[in-house]
């Protein structure tokens, strides 16, 4: 859930209330909140995410909630460091006690490269490199790494994941081919399609490795206060009732779809009203596993 409501670049972040809004998404039981990685306010693309310094804001969430899963949709790695990518991302592990979950993605939004001194030609080769680093960093004590960006003798990032591993979901294809992606990923963090190209999608991410990964999918909805409002089509989703939302996401959920990452961008009432519509009528019907173990555990104590 990505619960900024803002038609224009730059969102009104009343930050007081965007902490009421990640506390009501957990008090109903949605699956994990996202938090995006925009670095400079670029107009031609109208578009600057939450403002904040990714790693800052959720750090901030992160001392205010205590069950939602915490994704990064998507750290760039192209343009952070990896050894500071896996620090920080270690931090908020420990100190979230493992709700991150990480999403790594190559950037692509042309007037930042220069502005970090990096091009955009380079995108595919250090993004493989920061996912090496990263797994690396995590799993090793003062490990030897030497790539273009990392020389690393005699020393050690700190602190170490509690389980010396987060979970990373590559976004897209980040130049990267959906073998590589199936290898080296611990999921796929893809864009909507129509629900065949969506199945097919599915089709041969699942043929291409032989572990259970998680298949996410981004998706914007502009939610109507008209619960039966059939779905007229926004970019990258739909504007409908919740009783539409309750059936599409049935049949995502058929096709394959482990977890869908809402953006409330292009919705035109209050975020705080959405999820708390959503959370009553919406999410019960797609509990996530955490979840419904917790309440299989609670009907069996009572019983």
């Amino acid at each position: 859930m990505y619960a900024t409501t803002s038609p224009g670049a730059i969102p009104e972040m009343d930050v007081a209330q965007q902490i009421r809004t990640a506390q009501l998404a957990e008090a109903h039981n949605f699956a994990a909140l996202y938090f995006r990685d925009v670095f400079l306010n670029v107009p031609s693309f109208g578009d600057v995410g939450h403002i904040h310094d990714l790693w800052s804001f959720m750090g901030y969430v992160t001392a205010q909630t205590s069950r939602i899963a915490l994704a990064t949709g998507s750290v760039i790695t192209t343009l952070r460091h990896p050894l500071l990518v896996a620090k920080a991302a270690a931090s908020i592990d420990r100190l979230s006690n493992q709700r991150l979950v990480l999403g790594i993605a190559t950037g692509d939004r042309p007037t930042e490269f220069p502005a970090f001194g990096q091009t955009m030609d380079a995108r595919a080769t250090l993004f493989q490199e920061a996912l090496t680093v990263l797994r690396q960093a995590w799993r090793e004590d003062f490990p030897e790494i030497s790539t273009p960006r990392v020389n690393l003798s005699g020393a050690d990032t700190l602190p170490k994941p509690a389980l010396r591993d987060i979970p990373v979901m590559v976004t897209g294809h980040s130049r990267q081919s959906v073998e590589w992606i199936a290898e080296h990923g611990d999921g796929w963090l893809y864009y909507p399609q129509n629900i065949a190209q969506q199945a097919m999608t599915i089709k041969n991410w699942r043929s291409l490795t032989p572990r259970f990964k998680p298949f996410t999918q981004s998706f914007y909805i502009d939610l109507s206060e008209n619960p039966d409002e059939p779905p007229s089509p926004i970019f990258l989703g739909f504007r409908a009732g919740h009783r539409f939302f309750t059936d599409y996401f049935s049949r995502l959920r058929d096709i394959g779809v482990n977890h869908i990452g809402l953006n409330l961008k292009y919705a035109t009432r209050p975020a705080h009203e959405i999820v708390q519509e959503l959370g009553e009528h919406v999410v019960p019907h797609f509990p996530a596993h955490a979840t419904a173990h917790l309440e299989e555990a609670q009907d069996a104590a009572r019983s």
